[in-house]
Formats: C-alpha cells, structure tokens, sequence
C-alpha cells in the first residue's frame, strides 16, 4: 500500500487550472521525483498535498486514510512534512532557534526532540558548528541544510522537498542529493520536486513528469535518464 497517494487531483487558481485530474504515489522506502518546466504545475503538487491549496476535484490518501479535507497543521501531525522551495527560514532567528521550531508540532518529549537535534547536527556538522549563528547570516547552502534539518525535526513520515538544490553552486548541489539519498537510507520515504532534472532522476527511484498540469510520462528514474523525449526536454543533451 502506499505510504502517499493522490487520485484524480484537479486544482485552480482562481478561473486558472493548475492541475488537470493528476495521480501519483509514494510507497515506504521510495524516493519518487516529479520533473517538468517552470508552470508545468509541480510546486502546487506539493502545496495540494500540503493542504495549502484545496484541489477541487480527487482524493488525498496518507498510509490508507482520506485526508483531502484535513487541515494543513494536522497533516504535519501526521507526518506530511515540506522543505519548501527558498527555504523560508525564520532568518533573524539562530539555527538552534530554527530547528526547535521545526519540533513545535511533537508530543513526544524533550528527550526525543534532543535525539534528532543531535540526528541532525549528525548529518549537517556545519550546522552543529553555527547552532546559535543567525540563521539570516548563513550561506545560501547552510541555509538549505537548515531548511532540511527543521523539516527533519518534525519527525516526518514522508518528506517533500521542493527545488532543494536552486541558487546553489555545483559543488554544494552535489552535497545536497548525497544528504538527500542519505535520508531516505535512513527510511524516510521522499516526494522531490526538482529543476535538475538529471540529479533528480539519479536519485529517484521512480518519477514523474509533469507537462501544463497533467503527467505525461512516468517510469524508473533510471529509465527516464535514457529516454529520448526527456533528453531533449529536460536534460539539455
């Protein structure tokens, strides 16, 4: 069964269709990229299943249960959690400041939030060395790897990442695909939306492509590197 589906998700803003009756699914385990053009509809995907935008036609299913009316809080409670694309930090904030807002939303005790700090901080040593800097004065990478250690911090169940490597140097883009491979390791499955398309489909073990609000092709992300039509479109080759 799948850890996240949606079926038949249409979604409009204002008179204007965003989303045209799309289906895609996340199972335990997987990383699943969804790849297309600026406009093709892939960060209201993200922000459908969030719950910040209310679809007006399909259904929403998290681990079997309908969740197409739920709000957005309660699906962070549940384990839907988003890094979003600019990372949208709290930026006069300090990174240790960050990170504990990421763990507002838990009941789980002090114990247990201090445990993926520390997880955290195992993953991201750099942040660990600048816990109490602001986090408005980090580089443009640490503030991506603070973005996904806040998100990390709410103990998520499935994990979306929209446009994580964007405004990043080629070496740090690297980093962040090593990180996000890292994290599903551990099983956190991962819904990722991203403008690179080749590191995307390197890292995913299924994909999607999305054209004008509709899904025109999905395969194996290893498949869809070889495929001639997503070559010309997406991978600049």
């Amino acid at each position: 069964m799948a850890m996240l589906e949606i079926e038949g998700i249409e979604a409009f803003y204002g008179r204007v269709r965003a989303l045209a009756s799309i289906s895609l699914s996340v199972d335990a385990g997987e990383v699943v990229a969804l790849i297309g053009s600026n406009g093709a509809g892939k960060t209201t995907t993200l922000r459908t299943i969030s719950g910040l935008l209310h679809p007006a036609q399909g259904t929403i299913r998290f681990e079997g249960n309908d969740i197409t009316n739920v709000p957005a809080a309660r699906r962070v409670s549940l384990g839907i959690c988003q890094v979003p694309e600019g990372r949208r930090l709290f930026p006069r904030m300090t990174v240790q400041d960050n990170l504990t807002l990421g763990s507002y939303i838990r009941r789980d005790g002090g114990e247990a939030v201090q445990k993926d700090r520390e997880r955290v901080f195992e993953l991201f040593p750099r942040l660990k060395e600048r816990q109490s800097q602001i986090a408005g004065t980090l580089s443009g990478g640490e503030q991506q790897m603070l973005a996904i250690g806040r998100a990390l911090m709410s103990k998520p169940r499935v994990l979306m990442m929209d446009e994580p490597s964007l405004g990043l140097a080629p070496i740090l883009v690297q980093t962040i695909f090593d990180i996000i491979a890292e994290i599903n390791q551990q099983g956190i499955p991962i819904l990722l939306v991203e403008q690179n398309a080749h590191k995307a489909l390197e890292v995913a073990h299924r994909a999607y492509v999305l054209e004008t609000g509709s899904i025109v092709k999905t395969g194996p992300g290893k498949e869809l590197l070889q495929s001639e039509d997503v070559i010309k479109a997406y991978l600049g080759m």
